[in-house]
């Protein structure tokens, strides 16, 4: 698969979140919120912890996983 060509399918996609990015490691076209269960498209994915390696829907979402976590970054 090209890497810039999307699946026609709907597909969660199995990401390795980085310091201020992320590497693709399953194709897919989104990954759900770690704290909502929201799906967020790739292009639309802003918010993730390195630590804990989840995504969040929003800064909202993310600050809910930081204080529910014991401030942990």
């Amino acid at each position: 698969m090209n890497r810039f060509e999307q699946p026609r399918v709907p597909t969660e996609a199995r990401i390795q979140y980085l310091d201020g990015d992320y590497q693709v490691k399953a194709p897919g076209n989104f990954v759900k919120c770690a704290i909502s269960g929201k799906t967020i498209m790739l292009e639309e994915l802003k918010y993730w912890s390195v630590s804990r390696q989840e995504a969040y829907i929003d800064a909202d979402a993310a600050l809910k996983a930081y204080e529910s976590n014991g401030l942990q970054a």
